[in-house]
């Protein structure tokens, strides 16, 4: 097991940023830890690293726990931060030998050579980091990550800012990389986690609400989701219809120059509202152009799950306020 995480929590003044946080990332995983702004990503990844001390609990890298080796659990761990802290007026290759030697890496002119392989930046080595695009600059920092052969890699919001074309290559730089390390991302593009992660790790307001594979999620709310409506009729009443049937959540609509009441019709977990739908609109005999269910994301999975933990943060509140 790579990472042991075990009923963490980090209590900044009054607030609770992780609540009682537990997962396991075993060897050769690579992991998505997403969540919303200030769910505890950041300071959950800190924690892993030894840059940041808990208020309770234990993490545990390589099978040592970090508060106790502080030190030797770094050298295990290559960590490349959202804000990729390089120095632009370095040459790439002067600059990875410059880190090696900070970091005592073994045969470091071998090594160097090595990770400007791996990733890819032969042919910008010689150039100063401040010239290269910022695709090569994160390769930069994955490249600086990699140096000291680390069991396990943390990438902070590995390809933000770059274009798609660079995104394809980071993405399958990562899928690559997966085969010799362990790796937790922590990203906010859900579609990069659904293609590069054999695992999903969902936070909210602190706490672990999902952690399963991509595809077990999806599945397990293929039957809900979102179905696009079309049909010939006054939107309003259209949209009344169908928000109306059961196992519906909300019904979003707009109405086209032709007559027709385009709508999106949001379905609650495990429910197939296409067959009630067909009648509604047989029923009120309008002419029925399209019904189609919308493939369910990881990003309509997020979506779902944070909001459901809302809502029951909201009721819980309401229910201190009555018993006050």
């Amino acid at each position: 097991m790579s990472v042991s995480v075990q009923n963490i929590v980090k209590i900044f003044g009054q607030q609770r940023v992780l609540d009682d946080v537990s997962f396991e990332i075993g060897s050769g995983e690579i992991v998505g830890f997403i969540g919303p702004n200030g769910a505890g990503k950041s300071t959950m990844m800190r924690i892993i690293t030894g840059y940041l001390q808990q208020t309770s609990g234990m993490v545990m890298v390589m099978g040592m726990p970090v508060d106790e080796h502080p030190l030797e659990v770094k050298k295990h761990i290559g960590f490349l931060p959202e804000n990729n802290p390089l120095y632009p007026e370095m040459f790439v290759k002067e600059y990875l030998s410059f880190i090696g030697g900070i970091h005592k890496v073994q045969s470091p002119r071998k090594r160097v050579n090595e990770v400007i392989e791996m990733t890819g930046i032969g042919p910008e080595k010689h150039k100063r980091i401040g010239m290269l695009s910022k695709g090569y600059r994160q390769r930069v920092g994955l490249a600086d990550a990699l140096l000291g052969d680390p069991d396990l890699l943390i990438l902070d919001e590995p390809t933000i800012g770059l274009d798609p074309v660079q995104i394809r290559q980071v993405r399958q730089l990562i899928k690559d990389l997966g085969q010799r390390h362990t790796i937790l991302i922590s990203t906010h593009i859900l579609p990069e986690v659904e293609m590069t992660c054999n695992r999903v790790l969902i936070i909210h307001r602190g706490k672990i609400l999902a952690s399963d594979s991509p595809e077990n999620l999806v599945r397990s709310l293929q039957a809900g989701g979102a179905v696009r409506v079309e049909v010939r009729a006054p939107v309003e009443a259209a949209r009344a219809v169908l928000g109306a049937l059961p196992g519906v959540r909300q019904v979003a609509a707009e109405a086209g120059s032709d007559g027709v009441a385009r709508l999106t019709v949001e379905v609650e977990a495990g429910a197939d509202v296409r067959e009630a739908i067909y009648r509604a609109v047989v029923a009120e005999r309008w002419d029925l152009r399209e019904l189609t269910r919308g493939r369910t994301t990881l990003e309509d999975i997020f979506v779902q799950i944070t909001r459901e933990e809302d809502e029951a943060e909201e009721d819980r509140r309401d229910q201190r306020q009555r018993l006050r």
